[in-house]
């Protein structure tokens, strides 16, 4: 009892301890008023006033705004985001169809970055850059062998129209400075656009970009004045962008009245975009490949193809985003991207898939549970059940689920293909490759003679004796006689890219190895 009789006076003594402490200071703390009304966002600028008048130590004021307004976004859904100047800046230009930069593409198999082609016209080609050198500096930085980040090499080039960098590469042993005034840089968005046979039309698009339908029509007029009556149109990894471009592409497949998308948010009534019927590609068969990698705008296309009964969709289940972001800028630079509305298919699917705990592993799930190899692995919400113009049973959940599912092929990777791809060997080949056959390689446009000439060459052997002496990799028993089959295409792909042809030489070589344009080949591309 006499005990606990101290341990009460103890804490008496302690409270009035530090009352008195309190008072000594000159400081007595009271409540601030909080009516614990949150619709109002007054216990947010509260704390922060209080933070800023009390804190111990100086305060970054914007860095505190903007990790709060971060914080705040991150509750709503994964794509509200806030995007500081530069982002919001790098954000828009990546769509643009067009950047103000040097005018190259650039690939960077050893540590040091090779120009693997110059505009036309632009700044580069002006000042003399060349096909296969290598970039050793940028202004004063050298950028060569200091394991310097792509994105960084990039941001060093990039710059406002008019001004001038410098840039210093190795040319055939000899150390070559170029003073190159930046441009504005057409960026196409499609990669390769060719005949596969006779009927048959093939295009890449890499993304919807401000040029994408203006790209689209000039490819798919070229395509049909060589006679094309069927395309097979290539979305996989296509992560979007404008939403009026997806509805262009589309209208020119569909006919008038037919829905392509609806859009509706809790603050958004129900919106609809139907076809005009003046597209130019109405008669055209189609056969749309995704994957995994396929989002946004590339999900509105395949939606409106598949529930139109225009096509067949084929590879594997598509990304799931499928919500409006309405862009508000404010007048420092900065912006937000708010989701106000989700993107629904014509018949009522719902493109985005849920966003819980899980959603940034979402891929890694589906790797995990088997879906990216058995069509039986993947979870589809036999609730959520749709049809198509046609009657078709259609499912949502999320994403886009092909008509006609593609696995990874995961039996071809033998161990010497693992190794050579830890090291980069092939890459790292091919560019070994353009410095020993620049010469003729930069000078040939059309295929057949690319093949003929990298026939020549025998490129099969140049390959194994490089991977064997420079990487000390080397196949064993009849594993070449394994990989080859799956290799040399991939070889042949990365050689010719330094052809004139540049990604189309890469995408034709690949066409035998890549299964889901095999596939698509193989199905028919009416939906009966």
């Amino acid at each position: 009892m006499k005990r606990y009789s101290n341990s009460i006076l103890i804490a008496l003594l302690g409270v009035v301890l530090g009352v008195l402490i309190t008072l000594l200071s000159g400081k007595v703390y009271e409540r601030r008023s909080f009516d614990g009304d949150y619709n109002r966002w007054r216990k947010l600028n509260l704390i922060l006033q209080e933070v800023q008048k009390n804190y111990v130590d100086t305060i970054d004021m914007k860095g505190m705004t903007d990790a709060a307004v971060v914080a705040a976004l991150a509750k709503l859904d994964p794509h509200s985001v806030y995007l500081p100047p530069v982002e919001l800046t790098e954000s828009e230009t990546e769509l643009s169809g067009n950047f103000e930069g040097i005018g190259i593409t650039f690939n960077v198999p050893n540590d040091t970055a090779i120009v693997l082609g110059v505009i036309p016209g632009g700044p580069s080609e002006k000042a003399g850059l060349s096909q296969g050198d290598r970039i050793i500096k940028v202004g004063e930085k050298v950028i060569a062998g200091m394991k310097t980040p792509q994105d960084s090499m990039i941001r060093l080039m990039k710059g406002p129209a008019g001004t001038k960098v410098k840039i210093t590469v190795n040319r055939d042993g000899n150390l070559i400075p170029f003073e190159i005034t930046r441009d504005k840089i057409p960026v196409h968005c499609i990669d390769a656009a060719f005949m596969i046979d006779d009927h048959t039309g093939y295009i890449k698009l890499s993304k919807f970009t401000r040029t994408t339908y203006k790209e689209f029509t000039e490819a798919t007029d070229k395509l049909l004045a060589l006679g094309m009556t069927r395309l097979i149109f290539d979305l996989r990894d296509n992560t979007g962008g404008y939403f009026d471009q997806s509805l262009l592409l589309s209208n020119e497949f569909l006919q008038k009245g037919d829905e392509i998308v609806y859009m509706e948010g809790l603050r958004r009534p129900r919106q609809s975009f139907d076809a005009d019927g003046r597209g130019k590609l109405k008669d055209v068969e189609i056969s749309v490949l995704i994957d995994e990698g396929t989002a946004s705008s590339s999900e509105i296309f395949s939606g409106a193809i598949q529930d139109n009964d225009r096509g067949v969709i084929v590879g594997r289940r598509s990304f799931g985003k499928g919500l409006v972001q309405e862009p508000i800028n404010f007048t420092d630079g900065s912006g937000i991207r708010l989701t106000v509305s989700r993107f629904y298919t014509p018949s009522g699917r719902c493109i985005q898939k849920p966003y819980d705990k899980d959603y940034e592993y979402d891929i890694l799930e589906r790797y995990a549970h088997g879906e990216m190899v058995s069509a039986d692995s993947m979870k589809v919400d036999s609730t959520a059940l749709f049809y198509t113009m046609k009657g078709r049973r259609v499912y949502g959940g999320g994403g886009i689920i092909p008509d006609v599912f593609v696995p990874i092929d995961t039996t071809k990777a033998t161990d010497f293909y693992i190794k050579c791809t830890r090291k980069s060997t092939p890459l790292r080949f091919a560019s070994a490759m353009f410095d020993k056959y620049r010469a003729h390689l930069a000078k040939i446009d059309d295929f057949s003679k690319l093949e003929e000439y990298l026939r020549s060459i025998d490129l099969e052997q140049q390959f194994l004796d490089y991977a064997s002496r420079v990487d000390g990799i080397r196949p064993s028993g009849n594993e070449w006689k394994a990989s080859a089959e799956y290799m040399m295409p991939q070889i042949n792909a990365l050689v010719g890219r330094y052809s004139k042809l540049d990604q189309e030489a890469f995408y034709r070589f690949y066409l035998p190895v890549d299964e889901t344009i095999q596939m698509a080949l193989k199905n028919p591309s009416v939906v009966e």
